[in-house]
Order: structure tokens, then C-alpha cells, then sequence
């Protein structure tokens, strides 16, 4: 806004100590810049700054109008910077958190299809696999494959489900014997994924028949693509999604155990702070992530089996 510019001038020069070095950061005439700060102290009847030959330094009252001022203008920004988002679906930047597999594997070919779509729309990409609060890390919404959420404090849209499966090299096989059951299974031989430092729980299906098995303690990790490595290296069973395992189980490298017992899949979901409406650019991003993924393997919408 015009009226704002005279305080955004002054501000750049308390900043910088320096109308000229202002006036090359504004793309302003020292000229122009110095008429600027004097009209602004005209009008509020109270000298700004302080001028020698060397630098340029604040009085008392041009350190209080800083100070107010300053807090006025970042608010202002913030709030033009929200509504410009707000109201362009496929002009601005995006923040996005992704688990690390799921990212490593998935996202680079769903980010070069959505900025093909959609190149006005720049992505902020974060990989982790903990789970963040989205609202103090910035984010305009996360994906998490995870057990059905129970947090209360955000917005979830759950996608699909991701299948899984229990896996592990032929060659482990050479030297322990294949589990027919849930409960053959050998915790010495099973890889957890946890956060913790605590030993995953698997639970499988077998039409009316259901079993809760511990998984073991002697190797824990937060990352599938690691367990998938240590299951290919004949370490272990694993529990992973499909999406992780596909290639290796098309090329023989593993095979599934216990094939007639089915693993409880996890869900694919987007989870975004507390929005009283989702704002048109993550809404945009929303609708073309589900129908990327709807024409991907390794995941189970509802319409399909």
C-alpha cells in the first residue's frame, strides 16, 4: 500500500544505518529515499534520525516508531501473504513433511508430475519419519503412513490403506526353519520397526483366526528401507509395506512368510493444521496427490479389493 511506504523506507534505513545503502536495497535515488524520511518526520512532528557524515543513527523517538512500527509492518506482510494464498489454488508455495521411505520412493515422481501440472506452485519438501506437530514446524500439511490416527489436535484425511506383508531372504531360510504359523514365528529372527526402543507387535488374520504376535528386541529401527536392506541381507523377517518390498518379491531377492495369513495394513493419511476450511493451494496439492496415488502400486483404495 502507498500510505505504508514512507515507513517501510525509514525502517530500511534504521536497518541498514545508511540511505544510500537503502536506497540500492529499495531500487530507490538516495534523493528520493532522504525526502521520503523527512516527509514521514514532518508529518509525525518528531526528528527520526540522526544524520553525520559517517552513519546514521536513531533518536529516542525514531527507536520507538521502529520498534512499533516494525511488528505492524511483519503483521501486515503476513496477513497479505495469507490471503494471496488463500486465493490463488495454483500460484504460491506449498510446505509438505513426508515419511523418509515413502518419500525416497514415492515423491520424486509425484513432485516432477505435480510441477508439470501446477508450475506456478513451488514445494518446500521435508523428510522424517517421526511424527511432527505441523502447526510449530510451519508445515501446510504432512503424509503419514501409520496406524489409524488418534490425535485430536489436527485435521486427518485418510487416502487408502497400505498393504503389508511379513518377508525375509530364502537364504535365512538355509539355517532356521520356515514358520508355518504365527506362533512359529522366533523373535531372534524378527526385525521390529518402532520409534522406541520397544519391539513391534504384529498382528495377522487368517479368515475368522486372529493372532498377536510380539516382534523381537535384538534389532529396532525407525526406517523401513533399513529393515527392508537387513531382511534382503538374510538378517531377519520384517513386516513392511508392500510399496518397499514389491520390487524385491517381483525379483526373487525375498519372499513373503506365512502368505496365507494376511498383515493389518497401515493407512496413508494427510494430516494439516486445524483449518476451518482447507485453503485452496493445499487442496489443490490434496486432490492431486489421491489421484497419484490411486494409479500407483502398493496401495489399496476402497474400491479396489
Amino acid at each position: 500500500m502507498q500510505e505504508l511506504k514512507p515507513i517501510r523506507v525509514f525502517l530500511e534505513v534504521a536497518a541498514l544505518r545508511s540511505f544510500s545503502a537503502a536506497a540500492r536495497s529499495l531500487r530507490m535515488t538516495p534523493a528520493t529515499v532522504t525526502r521520503t524520511v523527512a516527509r514521514l518526520e514532518e508529518d509525525l512532528g518528531h526528528q527520526l534520525l540522526l544524520r553525520t557524515t559517517r552513519q546514521v543513527s536513531l533518536t529516542s523517538a525514531g527507536a520507538v516508531v521502529a520498534a512499533r512500527y516494525r511488528s505492524v509492518i511483519e503483521e501486515f506482510d503476513k496477513v497479505t501473504r495469507d490471503l494471496e494464498h488463500a486465493s490463488q489454488p495454483h500460484r504460491g508455495r506449498l510446505s509438505v513433511n513426508a515419511p523418509m521411505s515413502f518419500g525416497m520412493r514415492l515423491m520424486p515422481g509425484l513432485v516432477d508430475s505435480f510441477r508439470l501440472a501446477y508450475p506456478n506452485i513451488a514445494l518446500s519438501v521435508t523428510l522424517e519419519d517421526q511424527l511432527i506437530d505441523v502447526v510449530d514446524e510451519g508445515s501446510d500439511l504432512a503424509i503419514r503412513i501409520s496406524s489409524p490416527p488418534t490425535d485430536k489436535s489436527t485435521i486427518w484425511r485418510k487416502i487408502c490403506e497400505v498393504p503389508r506383508m511379513a518377508v525375509a531372504a530364502p537364504r535365512l531360510f538355509e539355517r532356521c526353519s520356515r514358520p508355518q504359523t504365527p506362533e512359529d514365528l522366533d523373535r531372534n529372527h524378527c526385525l521390529s520397526y518402532s520409534s522406541r526402543e520397544t519391539p513391534e507387535t504384529w498382528r495377522f488374520s487368517k479368515g475368522p483366526l486372529k493372532r498377536t504376535v510380539t516382534s523381537g528386541s535384538s534389532i529396532i529401527s525407525n526406517n523401513g528401507d533399513f529393515l527392508y536392506e537387513l531382511a534382503l541381507a538374510g538378517a531377519g523377517i520384517a513386516v513392511l509395506p508392500e510399496f518397499i518390498v514389491q520390487d524385491g518379491l517381483r525379483d526373487g531377492q525375498i519372499e513373503r512368510v506365512l502368505p496365507d495369513w494376511e498383515t493389518a495394513p497401515l493407512w496413508l493419511s494427510l494430516y494439516y493444521p486445524p483449518y476451518d476450511a482447507l485453503p485452496p493451494l493445499v487442496a489443490t496439492f490434496t486432490d492431486f496427490f489421491e489421484a497419484y496415488l490411486n494409479d500407483a502400486d502398493g496401495f489399496r483404495f476402497a474400491s479396489q479389493p
